[in-house]
């Protein structure tokens, strides 16, 4: 039988003590001769990794290969493969969660021959997963599995009654419809604080506007332009005019919460927010929608938090690992279900849709659009480990939290992220 680590180790000490041994089919697992040990985020949908655990241990008995899934929390990934790389040892198969392939590259197999054969096979990859999965070598040295969106999350009762039925389409709709929520008692949230959540949406808000910090060439430094000064104010306003302080303090779990307690009447999150209250509280997941990410100025932009695979090159069993990952991807399909709707496609051929449980649902069905607009760190330019470190430090989140709250003035803010993000861009240079 292939389990998770936790699973196997428990099933292995329970036939020990009962004088039976676990069993694949009429295989022995301990007569297995391959393993593959896979280092994995804990989903935010757990019917995900249950699918996923099942998955694995249907495909290891019928390759004659052990698998071993290890699930943690997403924070801990990074240390995680940091410390495997530093001592050349641990996994045969890391899950990457948002830092981007390039970072690791030196340390995971080339697998272009894969990327291709199924890049032939389902229409090629998407602009976004090319972006997170090359190196500087043009090569693929991870394998895309999915992004995670960034839709909004809205009250169809509250905005009705603000004349926006539809939510709100473009960021100033937001402003606008959401002061007018805000003086009834329903402001909006958008975290500004240390959490993923908060390094993506005010990034979706910047890019909308014409904005970026780092030019498409990954080096120029574009964080002292009218495009990032008027973003900035406008987020000020949108701060000011529609959230509450609580924001200032908030963690990934917050704007969760915030629109569960019937309180919020619009929040930037992947749709996890809306299933949680939707088992929780179904009469008021039916007054909750989802729209597109909200259009700026300048073009519709919005963030995704990327997944890929990479095998690494202290891997003892490359092969089969390679071989798993091949069929993970032909079952994208049914991963995308069993996260109901929460995994986003890298393949084009899935990327048009229709999709299951997207597809079929009218609230989640503008989700269709999501691969169109959705990019990630260092846009427009490659996901570099120097635009990683400007988002691991939170750069761009501390800037606009102080700009907000009064602690510097709007030179003062541009003059501060600039120097620090030419700083962080000079020790990768």
């Amino acid at each position: 039988m292939t389990f998770s680590r936790r699973q196997f180790l428990g099933a292995a000490a329970g036939a020990a003590a009962a004088g039976t041994l676990p069993h694949v089919g009429t295989r022995s697992a301990w007569a297995q001769t391959k393993e593959v040990r896979i280092l994995a985020w804990s989903h935010f949908v757990p019917s995900y990794d249950r699918w996923l655990d099942a998955f694995a241990e249907d495909w290891g008995g019928k390759h004659d290969t052990r698998v071993v899934i290890d699930h943690v929390p997403h924070l801990q990934i990074p240390a995680k493969i940091a410390a495997e790389v530093a001592t050349r040892s641990g996994h045969d198969v890391v899950q990457l969660v948002g830092s981007g392939t390039e970072k690791w590259a030196a340390s995971l197999l080339d697998v272009q021959d894969l990327a291709d054969k199924l890049g032939k096979k389902y229409g090629g990859w998407t602009p976004l997963a090319e972006n997170y999965s090359r190196a500087r070598d043009g090569h693929f040295h991870s394998l895309p599995d999915f992004f995670i969106d960034f839709p909004g999350l809205y009250r169809k009762d509250l905005w009705t009654e603000v004349g926006m039925p539809n939510g709100p389409d473009t960021w100033d709709d937001l402003r606008v419809g959401g002061a007018k929520l805000k003086a009834k008692g329903h402001p909006i949230g958008i975290g500004l604080a240390h959490h993923d959540d908060a390094r993506a949406s005010w990034r979706a808000i910047m890019w909308s506007f014409g904005g970026s910090e780092v030019a498409q060439d990954g080096k120029t430094i574009t964080y002292d332009s009218k495009e990032v000064r008027d973003a900035l104010t406008f987020n000020k306003a949108l701060y000011k005019e529609c959230m509450t302080p609580e924001v200032l303090g908030w963690d990934d779990a917050s704007n969760n919460r915030f629109l569960a307690s019937g309180r919020g009447s619009w929040i930037h999150n992947p749709i996890s927010a809306y299933r949680t209250i939707e088992q929780e509280n179904k009469a008021l997941a039916e007054k909750i929608w989802v729209e597109l990410s909200p259009r700026g100025p300048v073009a519709r932009r919005s963030f995704a938090n990327c997944r890929a695979y990479g095998i690494t090159t202290f891997s003892k069993n490359a092969p089969a690992a390679k071989a798993f990952l091949e069929a993970l991807t032909d079952h994208y399909l049914d991963g995308l279900k069993a996260s109901t709707g929460y995994n986003m496609p890298f393949l084009n051929h899935f990327a048009k849709g229709p999709l299951p449980i997207i597809s079929e649902d009218p609230k989640l069905k503008p989700l269709e659009r999501d691969a169109e607009y959705h990019f990630t760190t260092g846009y427009p330019g490659r996901l570099t480990p120097a635009a990683d470190e400007v988002y691991q430090q939170f750069v761009l989140v501390d800037a606009l939290a102080q700009f907000c709250a009064d602690r510097m003035d709007l030179e003062q803010t541009i003059k501060w992220g600039e120097a620090r993000i030419k700083s962080i861009y000079a020790k990768f240079a």
